[in-house]
């Protein structure tokens, strides 16, 4: 950004605090230019007077105007519109979107950056790129992530200068951005809005297997065929890539969302060089119900982080020495907001890095030290044992059968959704007070929390004698309360 354009804004947006005072009329702001004086004095608050002319007021908005349609003018030639067509048997669905070229010195040549639901099932030669001068190419190779809804296409080099990169973790909100596209097929539009928040997750997107979500929001109006487009920052750099709105009607409602510039860097780059992403594993699983209650029972003071309910074996969580109800605050020197922010880093670290975490453990911090693994290729390797059973399972006692707890089980049972652990679906003797009964809540075989019927009876295994002490949650007299029993094997 140049000093004269740093200057003009610096000036608009002084312009632009007064004009945006609460409950400040056009005729507060006519009365205060003519007769000279600030608007807070319209207002009677004693400040220091900012005077502007009409005509120098005017001056500096067209200043402003065309330094942001020269950024306009700058991106422009980058933005494509994409037509594409998914064929079945007996029907063609049409789709249309945008995309950026752009090119990384990593990789030779350009490429087209746009959302995978808009090429997705589509043949190369039935995806059309329209570019800016009216030319109109197909691209030679499409790589996708339905992980994060984005896909690379690669294109014979068109003789435009690519987009530049720009840094979305450099990005604040209130920042002005402009959102290039197509929207409704009206190819090269342009329009201004500000970052209106950051870290956007959970939403409803194109894909159920969409689990990178860490989205800009933005007021500039994105419409349907914006999908793919970019979000532009003042320096005309690519800070973005928009890919949803938020709408009752289907039409612009000034809420839309843009992939950070940063994950879609990461994502492209992958995609060219090893033809998917390779993501981290941590090999946990992780409470969705995680509240402010349930926080404060685990000794924090607010609602952060993210609770693991459930260790894999075999993966790199079990080797770090994670447990069932830590709570993971940070990651990689990056505090934890829930754990679709830790799905989201740990998914994006590079495979076999060794990062940090702090975990909240019976009320202290502990630091534990993970080399990740990749997903894709562990989660194949695993058993498909660690995968929760859905029938009954029988132990050395065969009069003892137990199933894991679930959420919907909790429900039916009067417990919380978040409580874990394996319900006793039948005992040799249930008149015995002191041994387990029927609907009993088997929380910890010998100091040792289970929840799955594999990790108990490793647990009575490892414990090798003919009686093993048993911790489980019973309801007496409608009153949860915990009880320890011998089990005997």
């Amino acid at each position: 950004m140049n000093k004269q354009f740093k200057s003009v804004l610096k000036r608009f947006r002084s312009i632009t605090t007064y004009c945006l005072v609460a409950g400040f009329s056009l005729v507060a702001v006519q009365v205060g230019f003519a007769q000279r004086i600030s608007p807070s004095a319209a207002f009677g608050q004693t400040t220091n007077k900012v005077n502007f002319a009409p005509d120098e007021f005017a001056g500096v908005l067209h200043q402003a105007g065309r330094q942001i349609a020269q950024v306009a003018a700058k991106t422009g030639p980058t933005v494509v519109h994409i037509e594409s067509e998914r064929k079945s048997s007996n029907s063609i669905t049409e789709e249309t979107g945008s995309g950026v070229l752009v090119s990384d010195p990593r990789i030779q040549g350009v490429f087209v950056v746009t959302n995978r639901h808009v090429v997705a099932d589509a043949a190369l030669s039935d995806i059309s790129i329209l570019l800016s001068d009216a030319r109109v190419i197909n691209p030679y190779e499409k790589i996708e992530d339905p992980a994060s809804d984005l896909a690379v296409l690669r294109v014979k080099d068109p003789g435009i200068s690519p987009a530049q990169w720009g840094d979305s973790d450099n990005l604040d909100i209130g920042h002005f951005v402009l959102a290039m596209g197509s929207p409704f097929g009206l190819n090269q539009s342009v329009t201004l809005g500000i970052i209106s928040a950051k870290g956007r997750r959970s939403l409803d997107l194109p894909g159920s297997s969409v689990i990178n979500q860490d989205f800009l929001q933005t007021d500039a109006a994105i419409n349907p065929g914006n999908s793919g487009g970019p979000l532009i920052d003042l320096n005309g750099r690519v800070v973005g890539i928009n890919t949803a709105i938020a709408s009752q009607g289907g039409g612009n409602e000034g809420i839309g969302f843009s992939i950070p510039s940063n994950l879609v860097q990461f994502v492209a780059i992958q995609l060219l060089e090893h033809g998917r992403v390779r993501r981290g594993y941590l090999g946990v699983e992780l409470d969705e119900q995680f509240d402010l209650d349930t926080a404060k029972r685990f000794s924090l003071d607010r609602l952060f982080g993210a609770r693991v309910t459930r260790v894999l074996d075999a993966t790199p969580a079990a080797s770090a020495g994670l447990q069932r109800d830590d709570v993971i605050i940070s990651f990689d020197g990056v505090d934890i907001e829930d754990e679709n922010d830790l799905i989201n880093r740990v998914s994006l670290t590079p495979v076999n890095k060794e990062v940090r975490m702090i975990v909240v453990r019976n009320g202290r911090k502990i630091a534990l030290s993970v080399n990740l693994a990749e997903r894709e290729r562990l989660q194949s390797s695993l058993p498909t044992k660690q995968i929760a059973p859905d029938k009954p399972s029988l132990f050395k006692n065969s009069s003892l059968v137990t199933h894991q707890l679930t959420p919907e089980l909790s429900q039916q049972l009067g417990l919380e959704s978040t409580q874990t652990g394996l319900i006793v679906m039948q005992v040799p003797d249930s008149s015995d007070e002191n041994g387990l009964q029927l609907y009993d809540i088997i929380e910890e075989v010998g100091r040792t929390k289970v929840q799955t019927p594999e990790e108990f009876s490793r647990r009575l295994t490892q414990i090798g004698n003919d009686s093993a002490i048993v911790k489980v949650s019973r309801v007496i007299q409608g009153k949860t309360v915990s009880r320890l029993v011998i089990l005997n094997q």
